[in-house]
């Protein structure tokens, strides 16, 4: 019995001690190592080296469109991995008729630096402003796609950004509400944990939280996919955000579709496709998907 209180105290103290050394990290699980390139699955791609405002060399993926580019999506990813695992989910796009850029956050893939909320809000700028400089594209048509971490960034940013007009649509898969409660909902989901769930209004900033903003999003079309079977972003979090957000806006509930699973259907593939091309190039006819 007194050892058993002796770990009990114990874990009293040492799981709110690491959950706060940690709370910086929370959300962030970056791996170094490319496993791929653009290369590997048949794609033409540029390398692409840029600058934060602060002095952070990032890198990324510039993937053209096959033929004649109806827009560029600027992709930011979820919090774990980095491109060369995250590519799976917009590799298809160039051939439907849009460039993409795919950058690594700071910490992540080849890019310097080390993750943070406020990194990451001057990562996706300097992404942008790699974009709005590039010659290639049409600047005028640029859509901002995020999934999970990515998603709540993206809202976060365009709610925000002076390069609005550019931004003909937002997208965003599996994105959470708020990062306080999204934590909070972590650990209360855990036996060992749930006594130490509010730590996270302590340790959790919600300054970069997109429920508070998304309304700032308009006039920007607000596109939310979220998956019905979502165990990580659970669905309520989607909710919320579109009961937040203005007109216009849209929201794609998923069946049997769980975190950032709603692409690997060709059909929701293609439903995506017309939704990008009417906000981008609505004078030009959906082409039908090659073989």
């Amino acid at each position: 019995m007194e050892l058993l209180l002796l770990i009990r105290r114990l874990l009293v103290v040492l799981i709110p001690a690491a959950f706060l050394s940690a709370c910086t990290g929370f959300f962030f699980y970056p791996w170094e190592q490319h496993v791929r390139t653009p290369a590997h699955i048949g794609l033409a791609y540029d390398d692409v080296w840029f600058e934060t405002e602060d002095g952070v060399r990032l890198h990324g993926w510039f993937l053209p469109a096959s033929g004649r580019a109806c827009g560029t999506i600027l992709f930011l990813h979820g919090n774990a991995e980095n491109v060369s695992t995250h590519i799976g989910n917009v590799y298809w796009l160039p051939s439907r008729g849009f460039n993409v850029f795919l950058l690594d956050y700071r910490g992540y893939g080849a890019s310097a630096g080390k993750p943070s909320l406020p990194g990451l809000q001057r990562d996706i700028e300097a992404a942008m402003r790699h974009l709005l400089d590039r010659p290639s594209i049409d600047d005028s048509a640029i859509v901002v796609f995020g999934q999970s971490l990515g998603g709540a960034a993206a809202i976060y940013y365009v709610a925000h950004t002076e390069h609005r007009s550019h931004i003909r649509a937002l997208v965003a898969e599996s994105a959470l509400a708020s990062h306080r409660d999204i934590a909070r909902e972590k650990l209360a989901g855990f036996w060992l944990t749930w006594p130490f769930q509010w730590l996270a209004w302590l340790t959790i900033s919600n300054a970069y939280s997109p429920v508070a903003v998304v309304g700032r999003v308009a006039p920007v079309p607000l596109l939310l996919i979220h998956g019905e079977e979502d165990r990580i972003i659970p669905l309520a979090h989607g909710e919320r955000l579109y009961a937040a957000g203005r007109a216009p806006k849209e929201f794609w509930i998923i069946e049997n579709a769980g975190h950032i699973a709603a692409f690997r259907s060709e059909r929701l593939r293609e439903r995506l496709v017309s939704y990008l091309y009417r906000h981008t190039c609505p004078h030009l006819p959906v082409p039908a998907r090659s073989e």
